[in-house]
């Protein structure tokens, strides 16, 4: 692959291996998506290969073991997987604490495994900027994407903005579930796991307790019912019945174009996220007739909408960062 990204394609990126989408990647994460990339990005965005799951909890739930679970699953059913991992980020670099991902227990030499790590920078919900623009890359080239929240509790809404099965997990007896209604957490998630299943008793009034909260929520999906499952992580325990729920949910959302709604959403909400980061709110009410005429139009690639409504901005004679 050469060193611009105008000449990259999904095709050099499969012929490159590993190293070649490393360095795409961090390319891309630079400049989080902007039009300069719009060529690879668009070629992402129009040709999904696979589904993106967002696994999401509170700090210290064990979300990394069970993202090794996970892709031990996928990888023995012959898919391959992609991992965006969201770390906290260094006060001294900015870049992310955990980057080389020593705690995700996988085999470096497989071909069909990818992890990347981002640094969560000042987001506080969980991802980082550059997450969606990252993820419509991966997701065009891997059959699974998992993609692992930073972990800061009642901000983790955010991931629902880029998967299509969010995956919450919390601790029996840790206060979460409680915590997790008051912030209407609850209506985020796909599906539950309550980790320690081993713990008996302890898991099974955690598993009620969220089956309860779930019964009283607003839910993204009204025709859908969050499960909740128990699982063990270390054991390996209720991982199987996970992987089944998420096939589930993945064929409900196969009906009616359920998941082509939501997929639509979240490109919407990323578009209008950058134009109000770039703009600021003057250049992004500025520009809403615009947008919502674009929303109106036929689907297209939100990085084609960012570059027609960028243009449309400097026609109006508002400099990008120029709105305060």
């Amino acid at each position: 692959m050469s060193g611009s990204l105008a000449t990259t394609t999904l095709e050099t990126l499969r012929a490159g291996g590993k190293a070649a989408l490393a360095r795409c990647l961090a390319e891309l994460e630079s400049e989080a998506g902007r039009t300069r990339h719009r060529q690879l990005l668009d070629e992402a965005h129009d040709t999904p290969r696979g589904r993106v799951i967002g696994l999401t909890g509170p700090p210290g739930v064990g979300k990394s073991t069970l993202l090794a679970r996970l892709i031990a699953a996928y990888r023995g059913a012959g898919s391959t997987v992609a991992v965006l991992a969201v770390d906290p980020s260094s006060r001294r670099t900015g870049g992310a604490v955990l980057g080389d991902r020593t705690r995700l227990d996988h085999d470096p030499e497989d071909a069909g495994v990818f992890v990347r790590s981002l640094a969560a920078g000042d987001r506080l919900g969980g991802l980082a900027d550059a997450t969606f623009p990252l993820m419509v890359v991966l997701r065009a080239l891997f059959d699974v994407v998992l993609v692992e929240t930073v972990g800061v509790g009642q901000s983790e809404v955010e991931i629902g903005e880029v998967a299509d099965s969010v995956v919450l997990a919390i601790q029996p007896a840790s206060g979460d579930s409680l915590q997790f209604i008051k912030a209407g957490i609850v209506e985020i998630p796909d599906i539950v796991v309550i980790g320690k299943a081993d713990l008996g008793e302890v898991a099974a009034r955690a598993q009620g307790e969220m089956e309860a909260a779930l019964r009283h929520a607003t839910p993204l999906d009204p025709a859908w019912h969050p499960p909740v499952l128990q699982l063990s992580a270390v054991s390996g325990a209720g991982v199987e019945a996970l992987v089944a729920a998420l096939a589930r949910h993945a064929a409900h959302q196969a009906e009616g174009g359920r998941l082509d709604v939501r997929r639509r959403a979240q490109s919407r909400n990323w578009l209008r996220t950058t134009l109000r980061e770039t703009y600021g709110r003057q250049g992004l009410e500025r520009l809403r007739p615009a947008l919502e005429a674009s929303f109106a139009g036929p689907p297209a690639s939100p990085f084609v909408l960012l570059e027609r409504l960028g243009q449309a901005l400097g026609d109006i004679g508002l400099p990008e960062g120029g709105s305060g």
